[in-house]
């Protein structure tokens, strides 16, 4: 305030206008300190973005991005036009390839501390809402992969975000919003529609309901279902191949985990030290007078909580509806003074920082293993897959160049008449996607594989005379081949069990023509495919 006078002549004449300001003011602030969280946690993602390795799902999605479609067996569109255009606008690298999971992972901390504040939060709720989003390990992990799981909380959160307004009074037309979030949503992950189906749940049970009646809330339901029809025509087309691969996988990957091993799994990967946070968001949201107008938040996230626990579902899959609980959290605990917020902030910033290394790519890779066994937890696992010393993610982005030379060392190797007619075959995705990417640089061919939507990308006119094959059985391939050689091995100490061998076998003669072979490579999340076994006896 001015020492003339003037700021109090300004009180006196309009009081109202010199609280707006200050309060403009205060709220200018506050968006800036929460940017500046949000820029830190996209630095900090920037600094570890080339380390260790392409991922194995990352060289899957560079191909989808090759092979560009309306839908994929095991995912919609939107990873393989992320994996296109990232490659278009940045180049070929891991910076390119993981730009915009890091920017998610920043926007996702952005945008829950604004939801803390539609809450009602002030700035040290904002604050805290921010800087835990940031300390989620699976948030974490996710902004450092390229993977449908990077962008899916923001579809999440901006669904939630748009019906908090309407519940605080905006404009029943943001239902069309709600709409284009959630049919963009589904073009990402099919989860969306059971996050939206609960919210809607959530409305119906709660005084709330009346969102629910107006007609912008089906104009809203076409506009989703405009947006993600073309992903349920390519699913109609195929014969709904996600289907049979999500029944494939409920019977051949996922392990069954118990109610109390599965909870213990949402406080892993929430963070054991945001569990008071997250915990206190669920009953602001489901008891708190304050948050009376929200209560379909909370009922959306028990339903939800429900049905995965019933169906057995993976971890993680509950993971972006805590962003959420995280910032009706830290509205809940919200403190008056400066000393608790750093308190609260030093408390969240310390759990970060021990549990960092296990999802960030700190360390050197070599050095994990010791420091996961200091840590001492144990990851509840809902998968058949066996687990090595190294964290499965960190694990699968090791040894792709090693494999790619050997592969190329094996096909160098090959007499000139055999390299022209030669087909690289992969047992599963992660050889057949490092042999398109990065096999490009020692002139490999392109790959096939029966796994996953690679069964679809077969070229035409293909002959079985001369095969490497890549991560496939000697015993699987002899019954279908004249001759099955071992041409080379390549090892990896700190890779998956299932992996940290992997062996090269040059296949001459296939016994059936190729048209009736291609078949029985179909493998969707399968236990084996089916010319392991073969459905009838292979060709004598």
């Amino acid at each position: 305030m001015a020492c003339d006078g003037r700021g109090i002549v300004a009180l006196a004449e309009s009081p109202a206008r010199f609280l707006r300001t200050s309060r403009n003011a205060d709220e200018r602030s506050t968006l800036v300190l929460v940017a500046l969280v949000a820029g830190l946690d996209l630095a900090l993602h920037l600094a570890l973005i080339g380390r260790y390795g392409y991922w194995i799902d990352e060289l899957y999605f560079i191909a989808c991005g090759e092979h560009l479609d309306w839908g994929y067996v095991d995912h919609p569109p939107v990873i393989g036009v992320a994996a296109r255009l990232s490659r278009l606008l940045f180049g070929d690298s891991l910076f390119a390839l993981r730009l915009f999971p890091a920017l998610a992972a920043a926007g996702l901390v952005f945008l829950t501390a604004r939801i803390a504040r539609a809450f009602g939060g002030g700035r040290a709720a904002q604050i805290i809402a921010a800087v835990a989003t940031c300390a989620v390990p699976t948030y974490a992990l996710f902004g450092n992969v390229l993977t449908m799981n990077s962008f899916e909380p923001l579809f999440w959160m901006g669904c939630a975000l748009t019906l908090i307004h309407m519940a605080n009074g905006a404009s029943p037309r943001l239902w069309l919003a709600f709409g284009a979030i959630a049919g963009v949503g589904m073009l990402n992950k099919h989860s969306m529609a059971f996050f939206a189906a609960a919210l809607i749940i959530g409305l119906l049970v709660s005084p709330q309901r009346r969102l629910l009646r107006t007609r912008w809330l089906c104009l809203g339901a076409l506009v989703a279902l405009a947006i993600a029809l073309p992903n349920l025509l390519w699913e109609l087309a195929h014969g709904f191949p996600t289907v049979e691969l999500l029944a494939n996988a409920k019977r051949f990957q996922h392990q069954p985990v118990t109610p109390l091993e599965f909870i213990w799994g949402q406080v892993q990967i929430a963070h054991p030290a945001l569990a008071p946070l997250w915990l206190a968001g669920v009953w602001f949201l489901l008891f708190s007078p304050r948050a009376e107008r929200y209560r379909f938040l909370g009922w959306t996230f028990v339903l939800q909580f429900g049905v995965f626990l019933w169906i057995e579902a993976k971890n993680y899959y509950l993971a972006p509806i805590y962003a959420l609980l995280l910032a009706a959290g830290a509205v809940a605990i919200e403190p008056r003074r400066a000393w608790v917020t750093a308190a609260v902030l030093a408390w969240i910033l310390l759990g970060f920082v021990v549990l960092a290394p296990y999802v960030l790519p700190i360390l050197p890779v070599q050095d994990l293993p010791a420091y996961l066994e200091k840590l001492g937890m144990k990851e509840v696992r809902s998968e058949t897959r066996p687990m090595g010393n190294v964290p499965q993610i960190f694990a699968d982005m090791l040894g792709w160049d090693e494999l790619v030379a050997g592969v190329a060392r094996v096909y160098r190797g090959l007499p000139p008449e055999d390299r022209r007619r030669a087909i690289i075959w992969g047992g599963y995705y992660g050889p057949a996607g490092a042999v398109d990417y990065l096999g490009r640089a020692y002139g490999l061919p392109t790959a096939i594989s029966g796994h996953q939507n690679y069964y679809y990308w077969r070229p035409e006119h293909l002959s079985g005379d001369v095969v490497i094959a890549v991560a496939i059985s000697e015993k699987a391939l002899a019954p279908w081949f004249e001759s099955v050689q071992l041409a080379g091995e390549v090892t990896c100490d700190l890779c998956m069990p299932d992996r940290r061998v992997t062996r090269i076998y040059v296949c001459r003669g296939l016994r059936m023509p190729m048209d009736e072979f291609w078949p029985l490579t179909k493998c969707w999340t399968c236990d084996k495919p089916a010319f392991v076994n073969g459905p009838a006896k292979p060709p004598s």
